[in-house]
């Protein structure tokens, strides 16, 4: 972080926390060989214990009075299927869907639920353990802050998307509705052609925009909170004293307490939000038009 064994400035100390642990230094502006070890590690670590969670509750089910943990997971799941039925209205499809938006509700709230953690509790640890081990002394603990993560997983919901405009429409239906929606058809073949064109298109913004908005609304909410709470834990370097160091450390415990209670709202609404426009997303894959 500091050369010297200094303590490090405002600047580096958040650039450090910023760092992702990579398999290789990147060389170029972009290059996909490069990957966020840290990110990978928590977001995975994170979705097993989100399907175990499940699995956990399911296997304790009772048909009588529900338990806390059966209760609580009744009501995610009642939520969800609640809001898929008013979606997606293909009852067999809603068999995956309604299981898919949940596990995606819980695995993102978990990963955004990293963010609640005191900003230096893990990466301290990194620092003594990592070295040791022959890795970098970076560590991110908070996956949805990492662009590759969120939109790793709203590609993954466009290839799920392909996959019911092919099963429902079929093929043909589909490479249809491709060419014909959202401004029809014209029976006049040079318009035919021209209609065709600009329909294709505007279906191939749709997609992209969709898929790029979909992972780029989690990322920077979550990379914005993360950020925040870094501005605010470097306050707490301020135990001088003094009444500027006094006033400085209260600021930083009010700052601290009432971000993190707003952050709840927050972390729990971006994985609502997610789970939302996935169903919406997976819903309009089985209207026609």
């Amino acid at each position: 972080m500091a050369t010297s064994g200094q303590a490090p400035t405002s600047g580096e100390y958040i650039v450090h926390h910023l760092t992702h642990l990579q398999n290789k230094t990147q060389t170029e502006v972009v290059d996909f060989s490069v990957i966020n070890m840290d990110s990978v590690f928590w977001s995975i670590t994170l979705g097993i214990l989100a399907c175990a969670f499940m699995y956990f509750a399911a296997r304790r089910a009772t048909s009588g009075a529900p338990g806390r943990l059966q209760g609580l997971v009744e009501m995610i799941y009642e939520m969800v299927d609640s809001q898929a039925k008013g979606i997606v209205h293909n009852a067999k499809s809603r068999e995956f869907v309604v299981p898919l938006a949940m596990v995606i509700f819980i695995w993102i709230f978990l990963m955004n639920f990293m963010d609640m953690l005191p900003v230096d509790l893990i990466p301290t640890a990194w620092h003594a353990l990592g070295p040791a081990l022959g890795f970098k002394d970076y560590m991110r603990v908070l996956p949805t802050a990492d662009l590759s993560i969120t939109m790793g997983m709203a590609v993954a919901v466009l290839l799920i998307c392909i996959y019911y405009n092919v099963k429902i429409k079929g093929a043909g239906g589909w490479a249809h509705e491709l060419v014909s929606a959202p401004f029809g058809t014209s029976k006049n073949p040079i318009f035919a052609i021209i209609l065709g064109v600009i329909n294709f298109a505007m279906q191939m913004i749709e997609f992209v925009a969709k898929t790029v908005s979909h992972g780029m609304r989690l990322f920077g909410n979550m990379y914005a909170g993360e950020l925040i709470f870094m501005l605010i834990a470097l306050l707490g370097g301020s135990f001088a004293l003094s009444g500027t160091g006094l006033f400085v450390t209260f600021m930083h415990v009010v700052a601290g307490l009432a971000w993190t209670i707003f952050h709840i709202l927050v972390i729990t609404l971006q994985a609502f939000v997610f789970m939302m426009l996935t169903l919406v997303y997976l819903g309009q894959a089985h209207d026609a038009h």
